[in-house]
């Protein structure tokens, strides 16, 4: 596949992982608000916080590392018989940590009241369970993957989503005395209609005439099973234990703040809850649109770039390409996160109010929200520069950097149990946002350093022009003003006038990016948008 193919993949994958990204956030969404009407917020907390910890947890370190080497560029012309074996263990490594964990989350937390919120126990087991059943997909995935299979994708996961909306709203109407049973069911049936999908899917389309066109590396289902080889792939080998012993340390800052209200009970469940509810809503544009962006690209990076290998000794057409695809990611999601953190400040408070009533926008939930803004545009520049960086690093640097992680978890658990013991839930944005911005700062000392022997910068895709900085400033003292006067005690005549404000003001924002960002405009009509992909010719 040539760097143009995969590009164009890579975009594909981009656009329909957001999409993808948009409902499942949508429905997660309308989902909350479905259930606050109907169960505790202390039951939300330990169902966002404390079981879906332990889930994320279990199937991160368990497939994440295993993830990122076989997709990496070295892992693509191998011999895929060598690969599958490697990806199957995922499951035993799954069963190790969920054993641990589950021992865990049962003797050494502590317990919800039982009379509150029962069945604590078996919903701990049942979340183990629905885990490893998402693990026994892993190969299918990542096949998939590599082959960029974009619809197949969004169509379990879609399916395996609306599922469980399903049994969650169903159960939750008829029977909301069975608790954590409801979720615990609603997140199995999550899993089991993933790794169903997968697996019809491979066996209608093994030996097919559009496998045997693709010259697909497998020809039966049967071969998708561990089996014995004659090799060993050393390299991957190794190459994956690198990547486990970051994969453990980026969980720490991922999750850092659920670790430190579930171990060190900064926050009852009840705040929790609230704090989840508020992170989810604050979140969500990094979460159904960055994220999918960071993942699509980090397969085009690592296809194009050879690994650990100098930029002058590669393939400079390659290298050229990289170069520009990362500016103009970098300027694309650094302008999304200036207008989320120029907006958000503006329009939280009517957020929550809209969305939780008085429970979430009374207190410190606007200021949460506030923060999460900002936070927000780190997390977009992180996720762009650290996906390049992972692309292009070799085993060595991997294991270099895995000594920064370290420090920067230790850092990270103590800022957030020390600022939240100050400010509260706050504490855990700001904690996050220091991180987040020591993260971006090694990023970009690799990245300058990567390219200073040649002649492309893509770091100049972090200045945006100087009229939309002029926009964005006019457009934040104007809607801040229209915060002041319209919102959000006078009705809802009112609101809706701060609304239109915060619509005028955004759409210039936007025009102004139109006319003055011509390039990163072509590159999201071509690449980011596949209906508006044009041949080269």
């Amino acid at each position: 596949m040539s760097s143009e193919d995969v590009l164009k993949s890579a975009s594909t994958l981009a656009s329909y992982n957001v999409l993808l990204q948009v409902m499942f956030r949508v429905l997660t969404f309308l989902l909350n608000a479905f259930t606050l009407r109907f169960v505790s917020k202390e039951l939300i907390g330990v169902v966002n916080v404390r079981l879906m910890l332990l889930y994320s947890t279990l199937v991160f370190l368990s497939r994440e590392a295993f993830r990122r080497a076989c997709l990496s560029s070295e892992g693509a012309g191998r011999n895929w018989r060598q690969v599958i074996n490697l990806l199957w263990l995922t499951f035993p490594v799954g069963c190790v940590w969920g054993v641990l964990l589950v021992c865990v989350w049962w003797w050494v937390l502590q317990a919800p009241d039982p009379q509150s919120i029962p069945h604590y126990v078996p919903a701990v087991g049942l979340f183990c369970l629905a885990a490893l059943t998402e693990l026994l997909a892993e190969p299918l995935w990542v096949l998939a993957h590599a082959h960029m299979f974009v619809r197949l994708k969004v169509i379990a996961e879609s399916l395996a989503m609306i599922a469980k909306c399903l049994v969650t709203v169903v159960m939750v109407v008829s029977a909301p005395q069975w608790g954590l049973y409801i979720f615990s069911a609603a997140q199995c049936v999550y899993a089991g209609f993933l790794l169903l999908c997968y697996v019809l899917y491979f066996i209608h389309f093994l030996g097919s005439e559009e496998a045997e066109s693709k010259l697909f590396p497998v020809s039966h289902i049967t071969d998708l099973l561990p089996s014995r080889v004659e090799t060993t792939t050393l390299f991957l080998t190794t190459l994956t234990w690198s990547f486990f012993k970051q994969s453990f340390l980026k969980q720490i800052l991922t999750e850092g703040e659920r670790y430190v209200m579930t171990f060190l009970n900064v926050l009852n469940f009840g705040d929790q809850g609230v704090y989840d509810i508020i992170n989810n809503l604050g979140s969500m544009v990094a979460r159904f649109l960055f994220l999918p962006i960071e993942e699509s690209f980090y397969v085009f990076f690592a296809k194009v770039l050879e690994r650990g290998r100098d930029v002058r000794h590669q393939k400079q057409e390659e290298v050229s390409m990289a170069a520009e695809v990362l500016e103009c990611l970098l300027k694309l999601v650094l302008l999304i996160g200036l207008i989320i953190a120029v907006f958000g400040y503006a329009y939280s408070h009517l957020a929550l109010d809209i969305y939780g009533g008085e429970l979430l926008s009374s207190g410190a939930g606007p200021a949460l929200l506030r923060c999460y803004s900002c936070y927000v545009l780190l997390l977009a520049i992180n996720g762009v520069t650290e996906c390049f960086v992972f692309a292009a690093m070799s085993k060595e640097e991997v294991d270099r950097y895995n000594l920064v992680m370290l420090g920067l978890s230790a850092s990270f658990l103590l800022l957030s149990y020390w600022l939240t013991w100050m400010l509260g839930g706050i504490g855990f944005v700001l904690a996050n946002c220091c991180n987040m911005a020591l993260r971006i700062i090694h990023s970009i000392v690799y990245i300058h350093g990567y390219f200073l022997q040649s002649e492309y910068t893509p770091l100049w895709g972090l200045r945006p022009h100087s009229a939309v900085i002029i926009a964005l400033g006019v457009s934040s003292i104007l809607t801040a003003c229209s915060e002041s006067m319209f919102c959000c005690d006078g009705g809802w005549l009112l609101r809706l006038v701060h609304v239109a404000v915060g619509a005028v003001c955004l759409l210039g924002v936007v025009v102004t990016v139109f006319f003055t960002e011509t390039r990163l405009v072509q590159f999201v009509r071509t690449q980011l948008l596949p209906k508006y992909s044009k041949k080269h010719t």
